[in-house]
């Protein structure tokens, strides 16, 4: 039996131990619960131990979870996976947040479809820093012209950067991403989101700057 609220209340420790060394304020973080492949009632639990913020991967999981969570008011949902251009219809709307645009292509079709909707979608620009093969996200280069790019869509609106950082290695070796990260932020979305640091490093992102670490297993323990 996983004692949420005592994990939980540790991850907070543990982010404003981070923000101090780093002179941050600890609410300028916000923990997005994932909860891809996690029991069923895991976003109840999440809610009562006092998260507001929902990260799910899968387009059709963010509609079905977000309908039976109609009774829990305030949460916030954050699309946090690949998002594939004939998904973005399911994704438009259902997200509050989405946090892997990586390419034009891709901010056209969520454009389309918010403006069928009648909203404005918000996203972050996904960046492949580590220059990854295997990740998707804009190379930091190219960065300028896609933000130029979805400033000119009108139901879209940037409101920072993510990353995904090698898996591989300790957490400090991430630091360089995410400070990278960070650098590109300052320099085209000043004041903008950091969505960035997991399970095995998010202190480290809080201590370069993250305002979002998206967090599952050490929340919730293994995933089914």
């Amino acid at each position: 039996m996983i004692d949420l609220p005592l994990r939980v209340r540790d991850v907070h420790d543990r982010i404003a131990a981070a923000a101090a060394r780093a002179g941050r304020a600890a609410d300028a973080v916000r923990i997005v619960a994932v909860t891809k492949r996690q029991r069923d009632t895991a976003i109840a639990e999440a809610y009562a131990a006092g998260l507001r913020d929902i990260g799910e991967n899968y387009a059709q999981e963010l509609a079905r979870k977000r309908a039976g969570a109609a009774a829990m008011p305030g949460l916030r949902w954050h699309f946090i996976g690949t998002l594939q251009t004939n998904k973005a219809r399911a994704v438009v709307g259902e997200a509050d947040l989405v946090h892997a645009v990586d390419s034009e292509k891709l901010a056209r079709e969520i454009d389309k479809r918010a403006a069928a909707a009648g909203v404005v979608q918000v996203v972050l620009v996904a960046v492949n820093v580590a220059g990854e093969d295997t990740k998707s996200g804009v190379a930091p280069g190219e960065l300028p012209a896609l933000l130029a790019a979805i400033a000119a869509l009108p139901a879209v609106q940037c409101r920072g950067l993510m990353t995904m950082p090698p898996l591989a290695g300790e957490p400090e070796d991430n630091r360089r991403h995410f400070a990278a990260l960070r650098a590109l932020r300052d320099a085209h979305v000043p004041g903008g989101e950091l969505s960035m640091g997991t399970t095995g490093d998010y202190e480290v992102a809080v201590e370069e700057g993250a305002t979002l670490v998206r967090l599952g297993t050490v929340l919730f323990g293994a995933r089914g």
